[in-house]
């Protein structure tokens, strides 16, 4: 079998990841990997993985991505995938548009993943309309029929996203050279009751919503320390100073810590006493919390969207009424005492489900194709 998979760029990100992943899980499954996009700091792993990495500009949002077209359908010609699926939108037009160009015989099969919610437009309406529509979670599956009624419910298959078990498991703990360089870094953290706000920093991802949280939490005498870990992209600078006005105007400013953007998220998962998703809209899937999850570390976070599935599973007391901040802080103080431990991560969460609910889907495809 040979899957050609098509993305912007291989980048940094959730969508590039999941590729990542799916190239590791499949090449070591004998199935062949074609990736296509404009490459990125990833392309190394990709191809270390045993996937080959074909550099195409498919991925900018303009018209000239159109030009594009028939080289993919001459790319499609040469390399002769099984199944061509198509990661995001732009590239998922050139796809359907190449394959257009085929003989019928010579068309591979479409899959396309919802990775996030789009905007719902005739132009994200591109990627439901694989042969197979892959929804990253139970809402994102919901989202899609009530959307784009015109995609029958048979070619929707849910695939959560996964985690590796192998690094993220509960006895893992970070080495003690690195816990010394977090405390050299970070000494305002000693003592403190920290809670982890991973994620870049956009409005969406609720951090407004800290500085009540943390006013709450010292009104009952608990020392809560938020610890923001994250980018700041360019462009959203100017929210990241909103979230610090707001902090000092809350007089909590002094109880909050921006890392930036850090490439050991699992230590510090580990080193704080508990991850908050606060997202004010639905995230699709939410693979940090898994992630937090999977290690074992107790994750608070809005009842809504993939987190909640989430939480349902493995720690339904982590889960809050969405924008409820009081309830999101009766919750913390309740664990500042004694945090619960979340359920292990089982079936469908773990890497290896992920993979071969890929190749069953594909292989279910192919035959009848």
């Amino acid at each position: 079998m040979k899957v050609m998979h098509l993305l912007p760029s291989l980048s940094s990100g959730g969508v590039e990841q999941v590729v990542l992943e799916l190239c590791q899980g499949l090449c070591a499954r004998g199935v062949q990997n074609v990736v296509v996009s404009a490459g990125g700091s990833m392309v190394e792993a990709v191809e270390s993985a045993g996937a080959s990495h074909i550099c195409r500009p498919i991925g900018k949002k303009s018209l000239f991505t159109l030009l594009q077209v028939g080289k993919l359908a001459r790319l499609l010609r040469a390399e002769k995938p099984d199944v061509l699926h198509l990661h995001s939108r732009v590239p998922a037009w050139v796809g359907h548009l190449a394959v257009r160009r085929l003989p019928k015989r010579q068309r591979p099969v479409v899959v396309s993943s919802f990775h996030g919610f789009h905007s719902v437009n005739a132009y994200s309406g591109i990627m439901a309309r694989g042969d197979c529509v892959i929804a990253v979670s139970d809402c994102m599956k919901q989202h899609i029929l009530d959307n784009y009624p015109s995609t029958p419910e048979t070619r929707i298959v849910v695939i959560p996203n996964s985690v590796d078990q192998s690094q993220n498991y509960p006895g893992y703990c970070p080495n003690e050279s690195w816990r010394k360089q977090w405390e050299s870094d970070y000494p305002e953290l000693a003592g403190k009751y920290t809670l982890c706000l991973p994620g870049r920093i956009t409005r969406l991802k609720g951090a407004l919503h800290l500085p009540e949280l943390l006013q709450k939490l010292h009104a009952r005498g608990i020392p809560a320390h938020a610890v923001i870990v994250g980018e700041t992209k360019k462009g959203k600078e100017a929210f990241k100073e909103e979230v610090k006005e707001a902090l000092r105007a809350a007089g909590v400013e002094q109880h909050a810590t921006w890392t930036g953007h850090r490439r050991d998220l699992r230590d510090v998962l580990c080193a704080c006493d508990v991850t908050l998703s606060l997202t004010l809209q639905p995230e699709s899937f939410g693979k940090t919390t898994l992630e937090a999850l999977a290690l074992g570390r107790p994750v608070a976070g809005y009842e809504h969207g993939g987190v909640g599935e989430q939480l349902s599973t493995l720690l339904p007391e982590g889960k809050v009424p969405t924008g409820n901040i009081e309830a999101m802080a009766d919750l913390l103080a309740r664990w500042y005492k004694a945090a619960p431990a979340p359920s292990p991560v089982g079936a469908p969460y773990r890497r290896e489900d992920m993979i071969e609910a890929h190749i069953r889907t594909y292989e279910r495809l192919i035959s009848q194709a």
